[in-house]
């Protein structure tokens, strides 16, 4: 396996997988509202239309995307009722040297804003909302290779709010928002143990296996308990960006898109292309701007790094 994006350039940018959203892969920059996927070297953009999606999980695996989950995000165009699809249990896979996309099994419960995230070479999915915007502590673990969704031990604690993933020293973490409290599968998928680790609320994205948040303007590297957290150098001109998509791409975070949402000075609210990138790993860390995408903007729906 190699990564496909080594080193960030602004010339030439890593893939990362976002929707409108993106996802970056190889030299190419994947973006979901439509689906489309855009040479950065080539410089030209290929279509393929799914459906409208939210609230999905993202993931990569095998060097395949896969869409998990998620509802409509459909308005009548008529009436302006939403979709009554708020969850569903669909599975879709994306390969993207053959430009396909495949449905794959069904997850065992249909579920929207949960946590996902990839853990040695499976997928795994936990909480979230069902169809009925109930919240639920069910988790289940996908096998690519078998095509099959096998249950695994309930989430100790279900919240009344959105979870996220990510995988920290080796452990699948799932994290509520408005909640202090981690929760880790342990003992090889056994159980779930509950921490109150108080990390900060915010985008969050890996590097080199180490923890950043996003929180007041200001990257923060986050420890396990009882270790003091470590601050990056701030950005005040991203206070007033929203919705914007965050990963780590080699040593370095890179933020794409957003809004800049109305204030006192602007009632508009203004899509951005803008990509900008920190270097964590030098010894003064800097932001600086990377190529802005193409005809990607705007607010960005989730993130998945893809290799090959």
């Amino acid at each position: 396996m190699k990564w496909l994006s080594s080193a960030l350039h602004v010339s030439r940018l890593y893939p990362i997988l976002f929707f409108s959203w993106f996802a970056a892969l190889g030299e190419h920059l994947f973006a979901m509202g439509s689906f489309s996927m855009f040479g950065i070297r080539l410089g030209r953009q290929k279509n393929c239309y799914i459906r409208n999606i939210a609230r999905f999980g993202v993931a990569s695996v095998a060097g395949k995307l896969y869409v998990i989950g998620g509802g409509s995000d459909r308005v009548d165009p008529l009436t302006g009722d939403h979709d009554t699809i708020f969850a569903s249990n669909e599975v879709w896979s994306y390969d993207p040297l053959h430009r396909l996309w495949a449905q794959r099994a069904p997850m065992l419960v249909a579920r929207a804003m949960f946590a996902c995230y990839a853990l040695d070479g499976k997928i795994i999915v936990a909480g979230g909302f069902t169809n009925c915007r109930k919240s639920i502590s069910e988790a289940e673990i996908y096998d690519p290779e078998a095509d099959t969704w096998k249950s695994l031990p309930d989430l100790r604690q279900a919240h009344p709010s959105a979870c996220s993933g990510l995988v920290f020293k080796d452990k699948m973490h799932v994290l509520h928002k408005g909640i202090s409290t981690v929760q880790i599968l342990e003992d090889g998928g056994n159980y779930w143990a509950v921490e109150d680790y108080s990390w900060l609320q915010g985008p969050m994205a890996m590097v080199g296996g180490e923890l950043y948040v996003l929180s007041n303007s200001c990257i923060r590297k986050q420890h396990g308990e009882n270790f003091p957290d470590k601050m990056v150098p701030c950005a005040s001109g991203f206070q007033s960006r929203i919705g914007f998509g965050m990963i780590g791409l080699g040593d370095s975070i890179c933020l794409f898109g957003g809004v800049i949402g109305p204030g006192p000075r602007n009632q508009c609210i203004k899509p951005l292309s803008d990509v900008d990138i920190l270097n964590v790993a030098s010894e003064r860390p800097t932001w600086r701007q990377g190529s802005p995408m193409t005809r990607c903007r705007g607010s960005i729906a989730g993130c998945a790094l893809l290799k090959i």
